[in-house]
């Protein structure tokens, strides 16, 4: 019998899919539904799904934001995990400081970091990434005062990105999450304002896919991206901006890459239970997950 993987997501329910693999000797069926940016609903399904998954992915929400050592719990993240007493829930955050860490050293012969210029409009999101890129000497934009807060503030020190989220992320993460991040159908639109000029001083785009599509301007000719959730429709998205490579760090399964908390929820229910950072590892090469290189205008 087929083990089950749900994540339920604030995003948009037009992104919905359903996929089946056979991984280590195991089956199992992943499914992604999204509740349109309404709270109270994926509370309710994930009370649903208790005990008959076995396991549940957040998706379109963070259950921490991290800097440094530290970690902070996001308040509406934590009413969903709370929501589930038997089946455990995850957000995808041991993948992403260990996945998408160590997918920028296997990049490392496609790519010359040391002389990349690379937009990470969210760090505290993915803290491994944006440490990982700053270990491989790329010269990194952190846009996160840019593109949560609408700041017009780049930052290029991971040091003082460090020092002053932990001075700003004890209150954000009592914020409604709508506040910080785009849920529900404002994952659908795009606008091109004063955010989308830094997209022009890049090489390449990093992190979260919505973060990344919002302010995308139009002409992204020669840049590539850097990201895991990326549906067909993305990828044709991406090919008409003149984008040219497409990086996701997970695998795609029928069409589309899966989130990191999809593919983490995968790994606890194969495991049988939630999983430490060495675990993620074994797992990772047990697998052979590796980044997944699409060159969009040759296929063009």
């Amino acid at each position: 019998m087929a083990k089950r993987v749900v994540s339920v997501s604030l995003g948009s329910s037009r992104r919905d899919s359903v996929a089946e693999v056979e991984l280590i000797g195991e089956k199992v069926v992943l499914e992604r539904r999204g509740t349109d940016g309404d709270l109270k609903k994926a509370v309710a399904l994930i009370r649903e799904l208790d005990g008959q998954v076995d396991a549940i992915g957040l998706g379109g929400i963070d259950l921490y934001l991290v800097a440094g050592g530290r970690r902070y719990v996001i308040k509406d993240a934590k009413r969903l995990k709370e929501a589930a007493r038997k089946t455990p829930v995850v957000d995808g955050s041991g993948l992403k400081h260990t996945l998408e860490r160590r997918a920028v050293g296997e990049l490392a012969p496609l790519i010359d970091w040391k002389n990349t210029k690379v937009l990470l409009p969210s760090a505290v999101d993915r803290f491994g990434l944006a440490e990982a890129l700053w270990e491989a000497g790329a010269k990194v934009l952190y846009g996160d005062f840019i593109f949560a807060l609408g700041l017009p503030i780049p930052l290029y020190s991971l040091s003082f990105l460090q020092k002053l989220a932990y001075l700003l992320l004890p209150l954000l993460t009592q914020l409604p999450f709508h506040l910080l991040y785009p849920t529900g159908e404002k994952q659908e639109g795009g606008r091109v304002d004063w955010r989308s000029r830094y997209y022009g001083w890049a090489d390449l785009v990093a992190g979260d896919w919505h973060y990344i599509r919002r302010y995308m301007p139009e002409d992204m000719r020669g840049k590539t991206v850097l990201t895991n959730t990326t549906t067909l429709e993305d990828v044709a998205f991406l090919r008409a901006r003149g984008v040219r490579r497409l990086i996701t760090t997970t695998p795609r399964l029928n069409g589309r890459s899966f989130g990191t908390n999809v593919m983490e929820a995968l790994l606890v229910a194969l495991a049988g239970r939630e999983l430490t950072e060495a675990d993620y590892l074994r797992y990772i090469d047990l697998l052979g997950l590796k980044p997944q290189v699409l060159d969009l205008q040759e296929e063009a």
